[in-house]
């Protein structure tokens, strides 16, 4: 391969045995990709079919479903088409846009968990203010903004890392995340910093928010009756639920990262694809079961299709 398709093509190199285990491989993530797509789709539809679903805070479930199967489909068709490939690379450009979605997308993650924080906030603290504030323009802005900002943050990082010049063509992992600025020739202090500024502010920021806000929750309900009390846990408990496990992921895409080069191939590789395996079902599988309208609805469409059978 000559100088300018080294400069084109980069090797991912985090992939073990490929050739004896491509079939398993492929098979045990088909499967899961095909189970993300049917269980977030089954939710989405519910939420989108049933009038008593339309509320704010199932359209930001809806919205939060979506945004895991688009952070997933960032990931999975790479993954399969690389599993049955001889050579496991992707184009340098291709690399920054899986980079891009990666990072963007697991931003949006953390800002729609902060509307659902504020929305959960103004409905118990704040009810006859509630439909006021929580009208349609206020839920599109929300939604606008939790795709839009983290987008705009991560396109100035995804921009300034892809005009790097690069001397290292082996990729550590098996998709594109950080571990691109290993292949830079120089490191940047500048592309660091802005690493950290983003990191913040999509990440550390919006945990912040929820934090206070669903703390704030838990001392005004406080003072309320036991039912109340008990009302709001249900209402705010399969937030922080996905919340802890969304922001244990990304501490553990960290350590990850920061320990690549000292743990053995096979276990990074597995470590890594824990990542992407169970987020995208566990938000499914906690809404489905702890929300107790989608959690009705789907008993319902479970006993239909029992029925038809």
């Amino acid at each position: 391969m000559d100088k300018e398709l080294n400069v084109t093509y980069i090797s991912l190199g985090g992939y073990v045995e490929v050739e004896k285990y491509r079939y398993l491989y492929f098979v045990i993530i088909f499967i899961v990709y095909v189970l993300i797509i049917c269980c977030n789709s089954t939710i989405v539809c519910l939420i989108g079919i049933h009038q008593n679903l339309h509320e704010p805070m199932y359209i930001f479930i809806a919205a939060l479903l979506i945004n895991s199967v688009l952070f997933s489909s960032a990931i999975y068709p790479k993954l399969l088409v690389d599993f049955l490939s001889e050579k496991q690379t992707i184009t340098h450009s291709m690399c920054h846009f899986q980079f891009f979605m990666f990072y963007s997308l697991g931003g949006s993650e953390f800002f729609l968990l902060s509307a659902m924080a504020y929305d959960r906030y103004v409905s118990i603290c704040k009810p006859f203010h509630y439909p006021n504030i929580m009208n349609k323009s206020t839920v599109s802005v929300f939604l606008v903004l939790a795709w839009l900002l983290p987008a705009c943050q991560i396109a100035g990082l995804t921009s300034f890392s892809s005009k790097r010049t690069i001397c290292n063509f082996t990729l550590k992992g098996i998709f594109c995340n950080n571990s691109i600025y290993e292949l830079h020739c120089v490191s940047s202090k500048l592309l660091s910093v802005y690493g950290v500024i983003a990191l913040l502010n999509i990440v550390f920021f919006p945990i912040l928010f929820i934090v206070f806000t669903y703390a704030k929750i838990l001392i005004l309900t406080h003072r309320h009756t036991r039912a109340d009390r008990r009302k709001a846990a249900q209402t705010c408990l399969p937030h922080m639920l996905v919340l802890i496990n969304f922001s244990l992921l990304c501490t553990y895409n960290i350590i990850i990262l920061r320990l690549e080069s000292d743990i053995p191939k096979t276990a990074s590789l597995i470590m890594t694809l824990q990542i992407v395996l169970y987020h995208p079902l566990f938000n499914p599988l906690i809404y489905g079961l702890k929300m107790k309208q989608i959690n009705k609805h789907l008993k319902t469409l479970f006993t239909l299709v029992s029925l038809n059978k």
